[in-house]
């Protein structure tokens, strides 16, 4: 049983397809297809159905492929851990983060992980929890930046920071003119959310209907630019994150705390339980929570 034979295994388990997983592994399909006919002989079991246009995992497969899975991420910590070794001199650090997370917190700490560690490659994707969680779960990444709740038990989850979610007003709005805000000031206002599927928007709706709150939603976004752009042109309001309030293009908006307890969100770490981050992964997060608190002055 080698190494190639493992991985080829994986492949086409995932892509349902001997085509697809050669391509997928840079290898010719009859020598993909030999390596695993080669495989299921050692072992005396076929560990594929074949049809026509794909295949399927025999019963001896569904119980082969985690003990696969877990003999290639055993290899693969062994080579993180050597890249480690070399104080970061080369290597790989893949994650993801939130849009309502990166613009603010990445470009800072990303030019300062690369100053200190030059020979690091670098990858970064912006989507949705869901999608991101998905990724790290296939190990397409290490770990992802995303916030509370996270609700798999499949993941190991680090809190990094809190942190507050301060009411955005357009300038002249009648509420600005109040020394103290209340809760129940967001009754019937047009409050501008994230979209459904990002949970900064999911998060900003349970505060409200936690206090009995009903505003009017007027309208839904993807992005939180777009958001502080509705808010200025006084089309509604909106709950935005302290570190969205501190960026260059948050201007010309007035931004106050609701009365405690006031609406937070927790900003975490999140990846597979079975592959626990890297150096490259932990310093990038120091510098993450670095750049937080830079933001919160």
């Amino acid at each position: 049983m080698e190494m190639h034979q493992l991985r080829y295994v994986v492949a086409v388990a995932r892509a349902g397809n001997f085509s697809r997983a050669a391509e997928q592994c840079h290898v010719s399909q009859p020598s993909l297809s030999q390596q695993i006919q080669k495989l299921e002989e050692e072992l005396d079991q076929r560990l594929f159905d074949r049809m026509k246009r794909a295949v399927k995992l025999t019963p001896e497969g569904d119980a082969f492929l985690p003990h696969a899975l877990r003999i290639l991420e055993e290899a693969d910590a062994a080579k993180r851990e050597a890249t480690d070794a070399r104080h970061l001199l080369r290597g790989t650090l893949a994650f993801g983060a939130l849009p309502t997370i990166a613009p603010y917190l990445l470009p800072e700490a990303l030019a300062k992980f690369i100053e200190k560690f030059p020979g690091v490659q670098i990858m970064v994707e912006e989507d949705t929890t869901a999608r991101l969680l998905a990724r790290a779960h296939r190990y397409e990444i290490d770990f992802a930046l995303a916030s509370e709740p996270i609700q798999d038990d499949r993941f190991e989850v680090r809190e990094l920071f809190a942190e507050e979610l301060l009411l955005a007003l357009p300038p002249g709005h009648p509420l600005t003119r109040k020394h103290a805000m209340s809760v129940n000031d967001l009754e019937n206002e047009r409050l501008i959310v994230m979209k459904e599927g990002h949970c900064l928007g999911d998060q900003v709706l349970r505060f409200c209907d936690r206090r009995n709150v009903r505003p009017n939603i007027s309208f839904r976004s993807a992005q939180l630019e777009t958001i502080q752009a509705l808010i200025r042109s006084g089309l509604g309001i909106s709950l935005i994150p302290v570190m969205a309030s501190r960026s260059k293009r948050a201007d010309r908006l007035v931004y106050r705390s609701l009365p405690s307890p006031k609406p937070m969100r927790k900003i975490v770490a999140v990846w597979p339980k079975q592959r626990p981050p890297g150096r490259a992964a932990s310093e990038f997060l120091k510098m993450v929570s670095s750049r937080f608190e830079k933001l919160r002055c």
